[in-house]
């Protein structure tokens, strides 16, 4: 079979590109804003850690669901807690290690 040659690759806008990465980090979307609205609600602060943050590393704060639904995001922002990426990632494995050792 003869290759056709190199394919042409459309690459995104620069719009386009910021609207991706504000969806990927809840900022946008069906429950739009909800990062920054626990945010504010809650303050930069590791709701297990209590490590606080500032603009320089506010990326590593997340929203975590305590029900675990990210389509429940409630206005007064009860159905969220913010964790750093360390305290996110062991709540997440918790039941993963738990379901592991009980087996």
């Amino acid at each position: 079979m003869r290759s056709r040659g190199p394919k042409t690759v459309t690459l995104p806008s620069a719009h386009e590109a910021a609207a991706l990465v504000k969806r990927m980090r809840g900022e946008a979307g069906d429950n739009s804003n909800y990062r920054t609205k626990s945010i504010k609600i809650h303050g930069p602060v590791c709701a297990k850690c209590g490590r606080e943050f500032d603009q320089s590393n506010l990326n590593l704060l997340t929203v975590h669901h305590k029900d675990g639904n990210h389509h429940n995001n409630p206005p007064d922002g009860s159905n969220w807690e913010n964790l750093c990426i360390h305290c996110h990632e062991d709540e997440h494995s918790r039941g993963l290690l738990g379901d592991y050792l009980s087996t």
